[in-house]
Order: structure tokens, then C-alpha cells, then sequence
């Protein structure tokens, strides 16, 4: 088992304020046994709500598991009784004068670029929710591969609450997950989606009891790390795909990636398993 390189409770330099600053990544526990990388957001007093430096962490170590042959799954979830609050606005990034094009500029480079690196990762990522995510916190879950939620975890669109708009890719990531008309619901009227509705819409996979998300997730995420990992990577590149396209350009990305599959040692250890009746023993490439 490896340790992320800095644990929470790491102090950094003193800042401006005279106080210790505490360096992004302990803001992250991030470890990774049998294959399987577990993403903890380590922020419990504000509700692992994200700052711009934990943002570029994360993004960080999703494009690095995307890339590394020893990750063949994720768990992402939050430190304490919140999985995130969403973006953390007290730094003064909502207030203050701005040039025309630095608001739009900061969400590209910033919210999305983050939920990209959840939809890009080439690993299977399940989101194990053990409180409230709202917000950008809310859609970094739905970002998910997979969703396991706690009984007592509420999934709130709070931007209308505080008069803005969606970002970090909601307005894109919910009607294709529940359609347009419960997505304006949700984010018009703000209100909190508890577990068991959200997982009657179709936002979560399976609802369990509090205190068991992350170990469920673990197990869900032992089950994928121990199967054909490019056969997955190109199955949920598909499937992601397939919301943007028309029949013959999703037919055609299929045949493709049946092509690149059928190179793999996973996919010829597959078919093997199947003419010599055993069960098949993938190695992730």
C-alpha cells in the first residue's frame, strides 16, 4: 500500500495572515491497494469544499491513475459527515471587479477542466457519497462512473440559492442522466435530493447504510481493478460518447474499439478462458 506524499495535518509555509498555510495536498488522502486507488477529499471542517489549489491536486491525480498501469480503478469520497460542499467561494473569488471574460475563463480553466478529468479518466471511477455534495461537489458524483450514496446523503443543486448559474458541467451532466425536464427541477427549485429519490432518478446506482458507502465502493471497485481494464476504458469512452453522437458515428466508434480491444492480452485471455471452460484471469493490459 502507498501513502499519498503528504498526509493531513502537514503544515506548510506562513502566510500573509501569519498562520501556517496547509498545502493542497493534504487536503487529499489518496492510497492505493490491490489495484485499487482511493481518493479521499480531506477537508471535514468546511465540508471538503474545493479550493483552486485542492481542484488542481485532484485533477492532478485523476490524469496520473488515467496513466498508470498499477490503478485499474477509483473510489472518490470525503473525510467526515460531507463528501463536498461544492467550490469554496470565501476566498473572494465571487466578489470583487473583474475584466469582461475572466468569469467564463476561470469556469473553463477551473470546474470543468476538473469534471473532464473524472469523465476522461480511462479508470473506472465510483463516487461513495457519505453526506451532502452540492453544488460542484453534487456533479463531481454524477461525473462518476458509479454512484453509492449513504442513506443519509443529500444531493443538492445550491446555485439558484445563491442566485448563479450552473457550472462544473451540470447543465450538461444531468439531463443526460435524468432528462431535461427533472434536471430544471432540480436546479430551478434547489431543493435537497435525498438519497433514495436521488437513486429513484436514476443519479444513484445503489442506495446503502451510512457508514457503508465507502466500504461497498471498495468492493465494487476490487471487482472492476480485477477485470479487463482496456476492455473498460473503451467501454465507458463509448458509453459517454454515445450521448453526443448519431447511430452510424456510435456504430463506427464501436467497431473501432473492438478492433483496439482484440490486440489486448485481457481480451485473448478472455476468449481462451472461454474454449478451455475456466475462469479467465485478466492482468489489465
Amino acid at each position: 500500500m502507498t501513502d499519498s506524499p503528504r498526509e493531513a495535518g502537514t503544515t506548510g509555509t506562513t502566510g500573509t495572515t501569519g498562520k501556517p498555510e496547509i498545502p493542497a495536498e493534504s487536503w487529499v488522502r489518496h492510497t492505493t491497494d490491490n489495484h485499487v486507488l482511493v481518493v479521499t477529499l480531506n477537508r471535514p471542517d468546511a465540508l471538503n469544499a474545493i479550493t483552486p489549489d485542492l481542484r488542481e491536486h485532484l485533477i492532478k491525480i485523476f490524469s496520473e491513475a488515467s496513466a498508470d498501469p498499477a490503478v485499474r480503478a477509483v473510489v472518490l469520497t470525503g473525510a467526515g459527515r460531507g463528501f463536498c460542499a461544492g467550490a469554496d467561494l470565501r476566498g473572494g473569488a465571487a466578489t470583487g471587479d473583474r475584466v469582461p471574460g475572466d468569469v467564463a475563463r476561470t469556469i473553463r480553466l477551473g470546474a470543468q477542466r476538473l469534471i473532464a478529468a473524472v469523465l476522461d479518466c480511462e479508470k473506472p471511477v465510483i463516487a461513495a457519497v457519505n453526506g451532502t455534495a452540492a453544488g460542484l461537489g453534487a456533479h463531481l458524483a454524477f461525473a462518476c462512473d458509479l454512484v453509492l450514496a449513504a442513506e443519509s446523503a443529500r444531493f443538492i443543486e445550491v446555485f439558484v440559492r445563491r442566485g448563479l448559474v450552473p457550472d462544473g458541467g451540470g447543465a450538461y451532466l444531468l439531463p443526460r442522466l435524468i432528462g431535461p425536464q427533472r434536471a430544471k427541477e432540480l436546479m430551478f427549485f434547489g431543493d435537497a435530493l435525498t438519497a433514495p429519490d436521488a437513486e429513484r432518478l436514476g443519479l444513484v446506482n445503489r442506495v446503502v447504510p451510512d457508514g457503508a458507502s465507502e466500504k461497498t465502493a471498495r468492493e465494487w471497485a476490487a471487482r472492476l481493478a480485477a477485470g479487463p481494464t482496456r476492455a473498460l476504458a473503451l467501454t465507458k469512452q463509448l458509453v459517454n460518447a454515445s450521448l453526443d453522437t448519431d447511430r452510424a458515428t456510435a456504430f463506427a466508434a464501436e467497431a473501432t474499439a473492438q478492433e483496439i480491444n482484440m490486440t489486448t492480452a485481457d481480451a485473448q485471455e478472455g476468449v481462451a478462458s472461454f474454449v478451455e471452460r475456466r475462469a479467465a484471469a485478466f492482468r489489465g493490459r
